[in-house]
């Protein structure tokens, strides 16, 4: 059961999801040991190691191959969803620093106002002329 759930990724170490392997010997037991247990053997007839994992998926997190998984899991939910749902709710929701929508607004009820009263939307004159105070002319 154990084990089974460790491959969807819950957050069990390493010790409680998979039990060490154990060998009991099938000899009659000798002395006051009793039945022997024995570690499982090192290498096989070939030379190889016989705990070789065969094609292990390597996420590149940590050497445990059970952590591993794990890791990559967390650093993708947490990269991924966490980062694009958050700052996507952080961006819809951040104050309008540089008042777009006030401006906008503001435009609008200008615009209303002018068009109810007659007005050009733009005068010719943006700034009064009267109140334009120009540099004297230079004999250059």
């Amino acid at each position: 059961m154990l084990s089974r759930l460790s491959r969807f990724g819950l957050a069990l170490p390493r010790s409680l999801s998979v039990p060490p392997a154990r060998f009991v010997s099938q000899n009659k037991p000798s002395g006051a040991a009793g039945s022997a247990l024995h570690a499982p053997p090192q290498t096989s007839e070939h030379g190889e190691v016989s705990s070789f994992v065969k094609n292990p998926e390597y996420y590149g997190f940590s050497d445990d191959p059970v952590q591993d998984e794990w890791n990559m899991k967390v650093a993708f939910f947490m990269g991924l969803s966490m980062c694009v749902v958050v700052g996507g709710v952080f961006l819809h929701y951040i104050p309008d620093l540089r008042m777009e929508k006030w401006a906008r607004t503001e435009a609008k009820r200008l615009i209303i106002l002018r068009e109810a009263q007659g007005l050009p939307l733009i005068n010719e004159n943006y700034y009064d002329p009267s109140k334009i105070i120009l540099p004297a002319p230079s004999d250059e």
